[in-house]
């Protein structure tokens, strides 16, 4: 049988467009659901800005977001999903202009290969929605225990106290 491949997606155009990737917080519809959303759909919960960045891979300029300098206890989640992503037990000040976090909640973020930018990088989504956070920096030389820095946009985050 002949199989046609779409080179933009790297996928056989007869497969699905959505991959259900499983997140132990939410039930398999939800997940299918949620990554499902159309862009009007997406337009209608989120800002203009958090849109921007979630679903078409912006970046927030450095130093404007409200997370960068926050230091109160609790949970970082997707402005999208509202899905639980870094405790605050793991946010570090790194000084790039973004908050910055040395591991993620397991599960929560997904990392995929971003050759934009006429560069390497490891961007960082949303394993509930495919909301993009940010990008994945290793051997920076921060004394952190993973020797990783999650470089996450603010409007991609909600935070909630503990």
């Amino acid at each position: 049988m002949l199989r046609l491949w779409s080179s933009t997606i790297n996928r056989p155009l007869s497969q699905p467009r959505i991959a259900y990737r499983p997140f132990p917080s939410l039930s398999t519809t939800s997940a299918i659901r949620m990554s499902a959303k159309s862009d009007s759909e997406w337009r209608a919960i989120l800002s203009p800005e958090q849109f921007r960045v979630l679903r078409q891979k912006g970046t927030e300029p450095a130093g404007t977001g409200k997370y960068e300098k926050h230091k109160a206890d609790g949970v970082y989640s997707c402005a999208g999903c509202n899905t639980p992503l870094y405790k605050s037990s793991t946010k570090f000040d790194s000084g790039c202009g973004w908050p910055a976090f040395f591991d993620a909640i397991p599960g929560a973020v997904n990392r995929h290969e971003d050759r934009s930018l006429r560069m390497t990088r490891i961007e960082i989504t949303c394993a509930a929605c495919g909301g993009h956070l940010g990008h994945v920096f290793k051997g920076e030389g921060f004394k952190t225990p993973t020797d990783e820095r999650h470089c996450v946009n603010s409007v991609s985050l909600k935070f909630q106290d503990e």
